[in-house]
């Protein structure tokens, strides 16, 4: 008796925080789909700049992979991860067509996929849903503790990569 009271109160449970989660992936991807149709994005294009030219050298002169890069940088920002993972995939098939050698990431790749795993995130929009979903009391205030280690998870994975990079490994 306990383990079908169980069953069907933590179905609910995944049903309810399932529902939770694609209500707020969908507001998020159709703020960003309105976003790129503005000069919003261009915008924040132009504002990521100089940190997408630094973590992507060869990308510069590539104004799509650029924006595709820069959405997806946005996306992790607020916290979408599962918003953002459409976003870089969309990147990472722009920069696989430019790359000479299909079998092997170009360095661009590979610091792309660590920038994204560890994105910096000032908004933890996914984070919070799932807190609030479970009753929690307060469920922003993990918000410093978010800064402060995907801070330092961005910072890390960036100097390894491109120290990796450097030295050819």
């Amino acid at each position: 008796e306990k383990v079908n009271s169980a069953v069907f109160e933590y179905t609910e449970s995944a049903v309810t925080l399932t529902l939770t989660l694609l209500g707020t992936m969908c507001l998020w991807n159709g703020l960003m789909e309105i976003a790129s149709n503005t000069k919003l994005i261009n915008r924040l294009t132009k504002l990521l700049s100089p940190i997408v030219n630094f973590l992507f050298p060869g990308i510069k002169s590539d104004k799509k992979i650029h924006q595709e890069i820069s959405m997806n940088m946005i996306a992790n920002m607020l916290g979408l991860g599962n918003a953002a993972t459409p976003l870089g995939i969309k990147a990472m098939k722009s920069m696989q067509e430019k790359n000479p050698n299909k079998e092997r990431l170009t360095d661009d790749m590979a610091t792309f996929i660590i920038s994204n795993t560890a994105s910096i995130q000032i908004i933890p929009t996914t984070v919070i849903a799932i807190r609030m979903s479970l009753g929690s009391a307060n469920p922003t205030n993990i918000i410093f503790a978010v800064w402060f280690s995907t801070i330092c998870a961005a910072i890390v994975g960036i100097i390894v990569t491109k120290i990796c990079i450097k030295l050819k490994l």
